[in-house]
């Protein structure tokens, strides 16, 4: 309540400030440019902010006016401006000329490593390079444990599988894209968290509810886009060597070299090996699977007066071997034993070609062609799936009188061939989607909307139209409301998408012909900024509820023997509602404060009740501290899970489990890094609370009789994890 009264008092009072908005370009009499890192800052308030990708900023104009505007940018010309009283909530565009001899005048661009995207119209979450590294982060689906919108949970006691949630709701419903460009769609979306190093990551940007159209139909729950390290500002050498307790050891190596003034490229090298066999809780199965992983990546540049490119591929191989201890899938020995080998390769581009008379028009052209494929075996049960998909996706991107109003307009087709073979059971399908969209974007000092919609045919299903609005306004210069409502549909992929609960030895029954799932997402949020004690601070709070006009129902209460897959009977809505706050209480010490609560039901058994392995609340605690001298780094987060409903199963005496509710569990995890020039040394925990779920395996010595389970996994199965690293990073030379 105190909380509450001090967020009112900050809103009342803030009316006697105002906000300043504008763009910085740059041009070189040849091309005009937005610029990223430009400084703007008040020479008597001594208050200041940098220009975001696009060259936007918005600044809090003092109560003390006039004042000086200085705009600042290495390799341009400064300008400034008086500002006055009249001026604020306007808008203005500066325009820096680039001086080749200009003195170098280096200025620090500081990027917050984590926050909500104040100039952006949609709630966008940004995770940055400096969030990823205080904590282990070997790969993807460990890249979110200081985050609380996004939770990883294991989907077997077997596999070692992980899958995220966004909004209560599984990662198929949370559209994951690489710089734009699909990824881990089909046959990826069970195993794929593993494919991308965290130490290849720049950034990842979290977008609840339904993004925008340019991005594809499938988002429902919201966007996740990962940004790679660019081979113009990237490590000219980077190694990072990790090792745990539990025979985990990995090696990652980037490497990025500007060739000339357009041309630049990018490798990046990951090899990861399990080696322990551990069995902590004496089932006679492995806490977690032995296996290697390999990836490679190579990325293109290129930067031309009218025309930019960027090109690469991208591969990797993944096994996993987990089961009973001394499984080996070479040797007929009857023990009960799980392997998981995927393979994936890709190429993609994206070209721009830019109007020199016209610099606010151009057109892009995004390509993508992949081949995957998965072999999977639980026990006497046997998956195998291959998938060869294609993207293009072609954008015009306008502006309609001014920069206020922009348009985006395109055509896209996608193109996969699936094939999915589980034991008896085939999915084989071809999908052919062309697509066409348009979405004009409203830009004022209060009022942003972006208005878009999307039709798109599928050859199977037919005609789908999906419109989308965002709108946000600043209620004052440090309150900003936002509120989204828009459509979303995928076709799923009953088998790989639930491929983890092939760990049990129920029946799968398939009733009817599955249709496409089709969702509405309304929600939005509000962000408040202040200042406590002195001290910048910021509360967001956010609330999105996702309403399925049809959906796969994975039906694991209708019969206690079998899993039912079928289209929604009924309701199925997904509540999610999230407050964070956030606050810098000494110089260099952040402390970050959250709570979720997920309401997430359909009918189950006949009933409306909670989805299993939901969560119903979350909460989330985290400290980051930085000494004086950036010679010493500290994070701890703890994490504490609400009771999550479980499905009930035999037992192996023949009865049915009592208690289908798991416990109330935390989770602390911390780390402390030692900088030293070129060199980090790090050195961290997970789990450190030594909490570990009894028992996650029914009937684990009978693992081929008709009562084992391994997919009622609500906690972490291994105990208290220690690992240590090394980094070592050479800069590339700025030109």
């Amino acid at each position: 309540m105190k909380i509450l009264v001090i967020i009112l008092f900050h809103f009342s009072i803030s009316y006697s400030y105002s906000q300043l908005k504008g763009t910085v370009f740059g041009t070189n009499q040849k091309k005009k440019e937005s610029l990223i890192g430009a400084n703007v800052r008040l020479l008597n308030a001594k208050t200041g902010t940098f220009s975001d990708a696009e060259g936007r900023f918005e600044l809090i104009l003092p109560k003390e006016l006039p004042d000086t505007l200085v705009i600042q940018m290495n390799g341009y010309h400064n300008d400034t401006l008086v500002v006055t009283k009249e001026d604020r909530f306007k808008s203005i565009d500066f325009l820096l000329f680039s001086d080749d001899v200009l003195e170098e005048v280096v200025i620090a661009y500081r990027k917050e490593n984590h926050g909500i995207g104040k100039l952006k119209i949609l709630e966008v979450e940004e995770i940055g390079s400096g969030e990823l590294r205080k904590a282990a982060c070997c790969n993807l689906s460990e890249s979110f444990e200081t985050n609380a919108s996004v939770d990883v949970n294991m989907t077997d006691a077997v596999s070692g599988a992980k899958k995220i949630q966004l909004l209560g709701l599984d990662g198929v419903y949370t559209q994951i894209q690489l710089e734009n460009i699909p990824y881990l769609r089909g046959l990826e979306s069970s195993y794929g968290l593993n494919s991308i190093p965290g130490t290849w990551v720049e950034s990842i940007q979290i977008t609840k509810g339904t993004g925008n159209v340019v991005n594809g139909y499938e988002s429902m729950a919201g966007l996740i886009n990962l940004e790679l390290k660019k081979p113009t500002n990237m490590e000219k050498l980077f190694v990072n060597f990790y090792t745990n307790i539990f025979g985990r050891e990995e090696l990652n190596l980037n490497s990025g070299k500007k060739l000339n003034e357009k041309w630049s490229t990018g490798w990046f090298a990951h090899a990861s090996t399990m080696l322990g066999e551990m069995d902590g809780n004496k089932d006679g199965f492995r806490d977690l699977p032995k296996g290697t992983n390999y990836a490679f990546m190579n990325r293109w540049q290129y930067y031309g007066k009218k025309f930019e490119s960027q090109f690469g591929f991208n591969v990797y191989s993944d096994t996993k071997l987990g089961g009973q201890i001394g499984f080996d899938r070479k040797v007929n020995d009857g023990k009960y034993g799980v392997y998981i080998q995927s393979n994936h390769a890709d190429v993609f581009a994206k070209t721009g070609f830019m109007f020199e008379k016209k610099p606010y028009q151009s057109i892009g052209i995004v390509y993508n062609f992949k081949y995957q494929d998965i072999t999977a075996k639980f026990g006497n049960r046997n998956f195998n799936g291959l998938e060869k998909r294609g993207y293009i996706n072609a954008i015009f991107d306008g502006i309609i009188g001014t920069t206020d109003h922009k348009i985006k307009l395109g055509a896209n087709i996608v193109y996969a061939d699936i094939q999915q073979h589980l034991d008896s059971i085939k999915q084989d399908r071809i999908e052919i989607v062309p697509g066409a969209f348009a979405e004009y974007t409203y830009m004022n000092n209060r009022l942003s909307n972006v208005v878009g919609a999307r039709v798109d045919y599928h050859n199977l299903f037919g005609w789908q139209f999906s419109p989308r609005i965002h709108s946000k306004y600043s209620l004052t210069e440090r309150t900003d409301l936002r509120f989204t409502i828009g459509k979303g549909w995928r076709v799923p992929n009953f088998a790989i998408d639930n491929l983890s609960l092939l760990a049990s030895s129920k029946n799968w029954i398939i009733q009817q012909t599955l249709k496409p799932e089709i969702s509405w997402n309304i929600g939005g949020s509000l962000v408040q900024e202040m200042k406590l004690f002195q001290r910048k601070s910021s509360v967001v709070f956010d609330f999105y509820s996702t309403y399925f006009v049809n959906q796969l129902i994975v039906d694991r209460d209708q019969n206690v023997n079998a899993i039912v897959f079928r289209n929604l009977q009924g309701k199925s809505i997904a509540n999610s509602f999230q407050v964070e706050w956030s606050i810098e209480p000494i110089k260099n010490f952040d402390v970050r404060f959250a709570y979720k609560n997920l309401d997430v039901k359909s009918t189950y058994g006949g009933i409306m009740q909670q989805q299993v392995m939901i969560p119903k609340h979350r909460f989330l605690f985290t400290t980051n501290y930085k000494t004086r001298n950036k010679r010493w780094e500290m994070s701890f987060t703890t994490s504490v899970y609400g009771q999550i409903r479980l499905a009930e199963s035999f037992l192996p005496d023949g009865t049915i489990t009592a208690n289908n509710e798991s416990k109330i569990f935390p989770m602390l995890n911390g780390q402390i890094t030692h900088i030293f020039k070129r060199w980090d040394f790090y050195l961290g925990g997970e789990n450190l609370t030594n909490f570990k779920q009894k028992n996650p395996i029914i009937d684990a010595a009978n693992p081929f009789g008709s009562n084992f389970d391994a997919t009622r996994v609500w906690g972490p199965i291994m105990g208290i994890n220690v690992y240590a690293g090394i980094r070592y990073s050479i800069k590339q030379k700025k030109s």
